[in-house]
């Protein structure tokens, strides 16, 4: 590992002549080996790595360095590691929640506010509306609407909790974007989800109590359901259209008062 630490250090120097360049640490190169193996598909989700006295011998470096390689995988969700006489390392699938954090907060440190958020939201998901409605499945039409029958299910039910409806109605969003089959756009609106839904469920819970927010959440219900016949219909253009015009009239609603102007950092604290 030390002759492979030298030549990245190497190509270094030359890429950047008169800057002094870090070395990687050991741990550093023993994560973004088994980090190409994982992107490349070589290594699956439930493949389980050597064990740790395997691992050291092949790479000839102490315990303390492997396991610091392990946390760098586990940081960014790529391993988990079980302790223990029949513990190890087993690859996992990455989820969106590792960038959300990273990207969550690079907007708290700039001082972004949840309608910066949101606006970006209302160019990303009509967009994906559009795409899915050219290249939707039965089995996605089916998903659809299945979620649709969750919510009209709540709201029969009566003033259905902030919180519920924020996990489904978060979904019914997330099925847009994942089905659009741009895996781009799907990555670029998931790790905003997480900031968007606690904002959705910080509103819905300030107006629980008002007379008309059952009606909003039947309006939604009837939108929800125009979106999914667009779609069936593969009518992009008009899918696009109406997604984009229902998430500014639901903008309007969410966004009012002080939680318009708060930071993103307000709402985590």
């Amino acid at each position: 590992m030390s002759s492979l630490a030298g030549r990245e250090a190497g190509l270094g120097a030359q890429r950047y002549v008169g800057q002094v360049v870090r070395a990687p640490k050991t741990a550093e190169l023993i994560a973004t080996l088994y980090r190409r193996q994982i992107v490349r598909g070589e290594l699956r989700p439930g493949d389980t790595l050597p064990s740790e006295q395997q691992l050291m011998e092949q790479f000839g470096v102490s315990r303390p360095t492997l396991r610091e390689a392990f946390r760098i995988l586990e940081a960014e969700d790529l391993i988990s590691v079980k302790r223990g006489s029949r513990g190890g390392a087993r690859v996992t699938q990455p989820s969106l929640s590792v960038a959300a954090r990273y990207v969550g907060l690079l907007l708290q440190v700039q001082g972004t506010t949840i309608a910066d958020v949101y606006e970006a939201r209302m160019v990303l998901e009509p967009a994906c509306a559009r795409l899915l409605a050219g290249r939707r499945t039965q089995q996605d039409l089916a998903d659809l609407n299945a979620c649709i029958d969750d919510l009209r299910g709540a709201v029969e039910a009566g003033h259905p909790e902030p919180a519920l409806w924020s996990r489904q109605a978060a979904r019914f969003h997330e099925l847009i974007m994942q089905r659009s089959g741009s895996k781009t756009l799907a990555v670029q609106g998931g790790v905003l989800q997480d900031i968007v839904a606690t904002h959705l469920a910080l509103a819905l819970s300030r107006d629980h109590a008002r007379d008309d927010e059952l009606a909003n959440f039947r309006r939604n219900v009837r939108s929800y359901e125009k979106l999914v016949t667009l779609v069936e219909e593969r009518d992009g253009p008009g899918a696009e259209q109406h997604w984009r015009a229902h998430m500014e009239a639901a903008g309007q609603r969410l966004l009012r008062e002080d939680l318009q102007s708060r930071p993103v950092v307000d709402l985590f604290s």
